[in-house]
């Protein structure tokens, strides 16, 4: 057995980090890309990395693919140095940057067989591992197809199909579902899901959240080149969920007295007036007459604001929390800051 694979072994035996990186930072003159970035996963973990265009992703993931050293800082893959073993970790490594170019004189089936010789697999194998991840891609149909004639969707499923040849341990795919169909993007996820299945360890990033949210089982949001959000997806709804958002609309009460005949958009005012008198609230906006409320930090129970509104005489036509998804918790626990 030779020395990669039993390190492959070993790695998945004891449960050792697959990829861990110490203070990776990245600086190009006063411009800091990527700044002393940590992270830690291990087999099996499914890794959206957020961040709008601009806030470190693709150099994060260029660095970890021994394609870009970094300024300073430190990042094994299985184990092994960025710094030392270069050539080790890239036969670890499947990386599939957002755009890259495909032959135009190749079908499908001879331009995965060309990157198989590039990947030195063994001659009398390359066409059953061919076929084979052609299938796990759900591109048989197109084997004899030309490349140039597929569509964006159909590109990046070869694309993934040929950085699995080697059968990587470790997958970074930087935007794969960009540009892409809500059709083609669904089969993408489709595929990520099933990823994680087969034991691989996968960093995908996106800056499209619906994209990861049923797919991914840890996040990590960037912004300006810093990694402040790391953790599994329940973690981060947590946090994201530690100020609860209200959203309350009412209409204006029935009857006579000091505000008989006010309108809703007047009545809207004067509920988000009192609500924001509670000291429960930390903040209150209006949006197309909705009532946005948040709340102070840690507060759970709200129970005595409706009953605020309903004894001033408001008619409560909706009083709910916000849901809570990717994109509200990215919202909630990020800034916009871009480089």
């Amino acid at each position: 057995m030779s020395g990669l694979l039993l390190e492959r072994v070993r790695v998945r035996a004891e449960g050792i980090e697959v990829i861990t990186t110490r203070k990776l930072t990245k600086q190009y003159g006063d411009l800091i890309a990527v700044n002393n970035i940590d992270l830690d996963l291990a087999e099996g973990d499914v890794f959206g990395f957020i961040g709008p265009n601009g806030s470190g992703k693709t150099t994060t993931m260029r660095m970890i693919a021994t394609l870009l050293n970094p300024t300073h800082g430190e990042a094994y893959v299985c184990g092994k140095s960025i710094y030392t073993d270069p050539a080790e970790i890239r036969r670890m490594v499947g990386y599939m940057p957002d755009f890259f170019g495909v032959y135009d004189d190749m079908t499908v089936i001879e331009y995965l067989e060309f990157f198989a010789a590039t990947y030195r697999i063994d001659a009398h194998a390359r066409r059953g591992i061919c076929e084979e991840k052609l299938e796990l891609v759900d591109m048989s149909f197109k084997r004899d197809a030309m490349v140039n004639q597929l569509s964006r969707g159909q590109t990046q499923r070869i694309g993934l199909a040929r950085v699995l040849l080697h059968e990587p341990q470790v997958l970074l795919l930087d935007e794969p579902a960009s540009g892409l169909d809500p059709r083609a993007r669904i089969e993408i996820r489709t595929l990520l899901k099933r990823l994680g299945e087969l034991k691989k360890t996968v960093v995908v990033s996106s800056h499209i959240l619906p994209e990861l949210a049923d797919v991914c089982t840890r996040v990590g949001m960037i912004e300006k080149g810093h990694l402040i959000i790391d953790g599994n997806v329940e973690e981060v709804m947590r946090r994201a969920r530690e100020r609860l958002v209200l959203h309350v609309k009412v209409k204006a009460g029935r009857g006579s007295g000091e505000w008989s005949g006010e309108t809703d958009a007047a009545a809207t005012d004067r509920a988000a007036g009192l609500i924001e008198q509670s000291d429960l609230v930390e903040s209150v906006t209006i949006d197309s007459g909705t009532i946005l409320a948040t709340l102070v930090n840690d507060v759970m129970d709200y129970t005595e604001l409706p009953t605020i509104l309903i004894e001033r005489g408001f008619r409560i036509e909706m009083f709910r929390e916000e849901d809570v998804n990717l994109e509200t918790a990215f919202m909630h626990l990020t800034k916009g800051l871009v480089q």
